[in-house]
Formats: C-alpha cells, structure tokens, sequence
C-alpha cells in the first residue's frame, strides 16, 4: 500500500472567519469509524454547525456532519455523531483556560487529511459584532482596492 503524502483538504469553514476573530488555532486528530474515514476520502464532509467542548478532561467535536458511506452495511456511523479530538495535555490545559471565559467558543475550521491521517484544526474564538464584521469587509475592500491600484500601476497601464 502507497503511503499518502502531503495535506489533502476535505472540508473548510470559511464562514467561521466572518463570524468569528480567531485568537489561537490547534491542530488535532479526530477518532473516527471506518465508514467515516471512507466518506471522508471521498471528499464529504461539512463544519458548518461544528463546535468543540471539553467535558471530562476530553476534547469532543459536536455538530460536525460526515454523510453516511453509500456502500456501507449494518456497520454505517451516524452522520452527526460527538466525535473525541485527539490533543497534548498541555494544550489541553491551555484551551481549557481560555474557554472558561465567557463569549469564547472552540470552532472547527479545516478537516484534512495530513501524511492519511484524519486531521482538523480547532480555534479559539471570540464572537464578533455586526459592527465588527462591517469594518473588516470595509478594510479588506479597502486593501484590495489598494492592491489592484499597485499591480495596475506596476504593469504601465496608468490612465492619466
């Protein structure tokens, strides 16, 4: 068997960076059933309603929908099941600490597949404003405004 190299992106939240100012991102293992590893490489997966919580000194993913694999029998996983997030103790610790304040949350942004282990990574993040998420698109349009005017200018093609 060829042994897999390289990071193999199965799913991302994108919407999760709107939603959210990311303070610390972790990177951690996940336990899974067979099935589950199967509809994963198949490129299945959503983290839209994922969220992590540490009950009993454990760190599990809750919300996280990996389909049902369509040629699995009896053994098949259900699709929203809490799955454990495989983490050091000590980052365990550190996470622990900075969850107990309030308005903090763990949310899961990217699960990939790293050298064929299953992988994700869980931030650290604080939930922003409606004012909040005004001004970072205003400054992103703004930088890339400022961008595109730069390469215009570089590539000679002013309009003067």
């Amino acid at each position: 068997m060829v042994k897999e190299l390289g990071k193999k992106l199965i799913a991302q939240n994108k919407k999760a960076r709107h939603d959210f100012s990311i303070e610390d991102v972790y990177e951690c293992g996940i336990v899974l059933m067979g099935t589950e590893v199967k509809s994963l490489r198949a490129g299945r997966a959503s983290l839209i309603d994922g969220f992590a919580m540490i009950e009993n000194g454990e760190l599990w993913l809750h919300g996280v929908h990996i389909p049902e694999y369509t040629e699995g029998t009896w053994t098949n996983h259900t699709p929203r099941r809490k799955r454990k997030l495989l983490v050091n103790k000590i980052e365990l610790r550190k996470i622990a600490v900075r969850t107990k304040d309030s308005g903090v949350t763990l949310v899961p942004l990217q699960l990939y597949f790293k050298d064929g282990k299953a992988k994700i990574e869980v931030a650290i993040a604080k939930g922003k404003k409606a004012h909040d998420k005004r001004s970072t698109l205003m400054e992103q349009q703004a930088t890339r405004d400022i961008n595109r005017e730069l390469s215009r200018r570089q590539s000679g093609k002013d309009s003067f």
